[in-house]
């Protein structure tokens, strides 16, 4: 919200400067006192006016920068561009996709002859994403923007559209330069595919009038899946839903049980039961204005036979399974039970991090400024120098490897900062973060990734992360004790009540440690560092973090 407030003021500013007029008088009421009302009913106008909230009215689209015009430096001219159009950028950032996720993001071109040289080209470095919102006047920004970034074909745009982005700054089919969403439905799922959370505040001012955007839970039931779920997510986007969050999931027969408690003693619940254990549930948190009354309105009645007589249009009338009695959709009842079930399968997950000795003196606060800016919230922060016995026990996973004893001598010569993390899905996207082990590897595939950016080698590789949710909560038991849950802690504290394994250990062992000679550190070319057959790092370069216990998973 700031950036945008910046970014409109800077607009209005050049305004100004190049049209003329008078600028207005802003009213700080902790700096002004006395003024009277005819004073102050120009500056409450203008806040109405001013007014930057995202407006459930508006649409949206994502726009791409590709990989060949970022490499080219024409990131700041494209956004330019597009500010001068009249298209207002409401989020944005830079991203290196994987292979995985520009599969995913491409699926519906996976037919097409190019779609692998698309799929490498679109993960050969970062791409920059926007949110754009609608031009003024225009009700739809999706076609306001195809139009404005031309055809997909560079030789087309130049004859057909010289003005448009593909023309200026794309070389060839693949190379144009820039993406735009094919059609609403699509601008709404790769909207949930790049910015999950997009919208989905609580309270919004639209008009003058404030407006609640609420969350509800959707789960669109195994056999259903299978079978109807685009058609679904279709008639989903249709009816105004952002889809906040997505997962597939198979729920355990306990955890169907725990889930729908209240219903365990129904008649229905046998059947319940086997349908939501016979394969993977779609689970979708949905967001819009009156989001839970609205979906269960489109849900129609619970009952399939009454959802036919008497509403066959709805989704569960639509959407049955032969002999089944049950119906195959489920919406949350009220607000309070859809955050609850949005919690059940949308858990926050912790994750421990580590600033090693060698990323502490020059990037910690780098580091940290960007763990915050990827949405972790840091809810546990400690500064402490390892004593030998420490890092060797929190490094026992690689005990008896050749490049363990340098590891241990590395984590000891400084003091680390030990970080747990709180987000949803917390372990993948600090390892996403983190890139590569090896730092030259990171440059090629993950350039904006923490290690590409600050590592060295891969031993002084910066930082460290738990490889699963698992080992995530023995080590940050170790460093930190039973600190609860994430609901529970203090945001940043240096020190804790409980007392943890490193705490205990580093009191008993700290005369001890005081004596204790380090071993200098060799060179890391001789090591045998590949995690899978120890192979020497001359004849084999690791692919996976080798330096840190994520690679024991």
């Amino acid at each position: 919200m700031l950036q945008r407030l910046i970014v409109d003021e800077l607009g209005k500013e050049k305004m100004v400067l190049e049209q003329g007029g008078e600028r207005k008088r802003f009213k700080d009421d902790d700096l002004v006192e006395d003024e009277n009302s005819e004073e102050e009913e120009p500056s409450q106008q203008s806040e109405s006016e001013e007014n930057i909230n995202v407006s459930t009215t508006k649409s949206y689209t994502i726009a791409i920068i590709k990989p060949d015009a970022v490499a080219h430096g024409k990131t700041s001219d494209i956004i330019m561009k597009i500010q001068d159009a009249g298209f207002e950028i409401m989020a944005h950032e830079e991203r290196t996709l994987t292979e995985t996720e520009a599969r995913h993001f491409y699926q519906h071109k996976e037919t097409e002859a190019h779609f692998d040289d698309l799929v490498q080209f679109m993960s050969s470095g970062p791409s920059y994403i926007l949110v754009l919102s609608q031009v003024d006047g225009s009700d739809n920004v999706v076609p306001a923007w195809r139009e404005f970034i031309g055809p997909a074909d560079t030789e087309e745009a130049r004859r057909e559209k010289p003005e448009s982005l593909r023309a200026q700054y794309g070389t060839k089919a693949l190379f144009n330069a820039v993406h735009g969403s094919e059609d609403s439905d699509q601008a709404s799922r790769e909207l949930a595919f790049f910015f999950p959370n997009f919208g989905t505040a609580t309270a919004l001012k639209q008009d003058g009038e404030e407006v609640h955007v609420e969350r509800t839970l959707a789960l669109i039931r195994p056999d259903v899946a299978r079978e109807n779920r685009e058609e679904i997510l279709a008639q989903i986007h249709k009816s105004g839903f952002t889809v906040a969050l997505q997962r597939e999931v198979t729920l355990s027969e306990e955890q169907v049980r725990q889930f729908y408690s209240q219903h365990v003693d129904a008649e229905y619940f046998p059947a319940l039961l086997q349908s939501m254990t016979s394969g993977p549930v779609l689970a979708l948190a949905l967001a819009r204005t009156g989001a839970v009354q609205h979906w269960r309105n489109i849900l129609g009645p619970a009952d399939i036979k009454k959802a036919n007589e008497e509403n066959p249009e709805c989704l569960r009338a639509q959407f049955t399974v032969q002999d089944k009695p049950i119906n195959q959709i489920h919406g949350s009842a009220s607000l309070q039970e859809a955050e609850q079930e949005i919690n059940f399968f949308f858990p926050k997950q912790q994750t421990l991090a580590v600033i090693k000795p060698d990323a502490m003196e020059e990037h910690k606060e780098e580091i940290l400024e960007a763990i915050r800016g990827r949405g972790f919230s840091v809810t546990q922060l400690k500064e402490t120098e390892l004593s030998r016995e420490i890092a060797e026990e929190f490094y026992k996973e690689h005990k008896g490897k050749p490049f363990f004893s340098q590891l241990v001598d590395f984590m000891c010569r400084g003091p680390c900062a030990m970080l747990v993390l709180t987000k949803e899905n917390a372990v993948e996207e600090w390892r996403t973060m983190m890139g590569p082990t090896d730092p030259e590897k990171a440059k090629e595939t993950s350039p904006q990734s923490l290690r590409a950016r600050f590592a060295a080698d891969i031993l002084h590789n910066s930082v460290h992360g738990s490889s699963n949710e698992q080992h995530a909560r023995e080590k940050i038991y170790f460093i930190f004790g039973d600190i609860g849950t994430p609901t529970e802690l203090n945001s940043c504290k240096e020190t804790d009540q409980s007392t943890s394994v490193l705490e205990t250990r580093q009191d008993n062992s700290a005369n001890e440690t005081s004596e204790m000679s380090r071993s200098s550190t060799e060179s890391m070319a001789n090591d045998p560092l590949n995690k899978d057959d120890q192979q020497s790092i001359s004849s084999i370069q690791p692919t996976e973090d080798v330096c840190d216990p994520e690679v024991s998973k």
